[in-house]
């Protein structure tokens, strides 16, 4: 299978708090075009049902993508996935990945994150879902405010990525990001590190979106703070931290499903990160 890989462009911070904690507010929904726009390759985009519900194909000529209309800085944004990252757009950009890497035919399905901030990523965690996301839809979402990064499955955090600027690790927070997805190729790394090629004669390959929600403190590219800062519900004290459901949800997701985490890997980084402990990963 090729990879799909969904990327939303937006910036990020985050603290350690004692507040208590809620779900992030349930998304939208809304057609495709309220919000994006195709990138490449539009004839392999499919509208269904009035852009509530669109599939890309990718064939052995091309895959697809698309982005936000907008750019952002800070917000919920969520979509629903029947088998995403974020980035600005500079030397020094900041990126939110949510990947879905190939896997062998019966293995389970494997997603990976990544945190790019200043131009440095290097920061990879990959688990197994829980699931098969061919059955059905399923949401991935990801909550960024100044005090921390949620990715979340559908209600489920499967990692966090906190504000960590005072340990000297930097934190996406001033360059407004759009939001990417793509599906395309890429049997070179991401299928058991290029083992595992796509078998094209089962091509076209489909997946299928829907609920396109943005929820995000819209700027302008150059803009370096949003104007309503503090004021959205995303700034609450409610979610700058999970709370203990969520943080057992997360120890269940390290415990059962976690098979790489750039934390605890001793070999490419002898030091761990210093904001590995605040992100509850050591």
């Amino acid at each position: 299978m090729g990879s799909l890989s969904p990327a939303l462009c937006l910036c990020l911070l985050g603290l350690a708090s004692m507040a208590m904690a809620s779900p992030p507010r349930r998304p939208l929904d809304v057609p495709f075009q309220t919000n994006y726009v195709p990138t490449w390759a539009g004839d392999h985009i499919k509208y269904i049902n009035g852009g509530m519900e669109v599939q890309l194909s990718l064939d052995k000529y091309s895959g697809t993508g698309f982005q936000s209309k907008g750019s952002y800085l800070f917000g919920h944004f969520s979509m629903q996935i029947k088998l995403v990252p974020l980035s600005s757009q500079n030397s020094e950009h900041d990126e939110i990945d949510f990947e879905f890497l190939g896997n062998r035919s019966g293995q389970p399905y494997i997603v990976q994150t990544n945190v790019f901030t200043g131009g440095k990523g290097d920061r990879e965690q990959r688990i197994y879902l829980w699931f098969d996301p061919t059955k059905d839809y399923h949401s991935y979402s990801v909550l960024w405010n100044m005090y921390q990064i949620v990715f979340f499955v559908d209600d489920v955090p499967i990692r966090v990525f906190k504000n960590s600027r005072d340990l000297g690790v930097r934190f996406p927070f001033n360059q407004p990001m759009k939001i990417y997805s793509s599906l395309w190729n890429a049997d070179d790394w991401a299928t058991r590190g290029g083992l595992e090629k796509t078998d094209w004669s089962k091509a076209p390959f489909v997946a299928s979106y829907r609920s396109f929600h943005v929820d995000g403190c819209e700027a302008s590219a150059a803009a370096a703070f949003c104007a309503t800062q503090g004021k959205r519900w995303w700034d609450q004290r409610d979610f700058q931290d999970l709370d203990g459901l969520q943080y057992r949800r997360l120890a269940w997701v390290r415990r059962q499903y976690t098979i790489y985490n750039y934390c605890s890997d001793r070999s490419r980084y002898p030091a761990m990160s210093p904001e590995c402990r605040r992100d509850r990963d050591a």
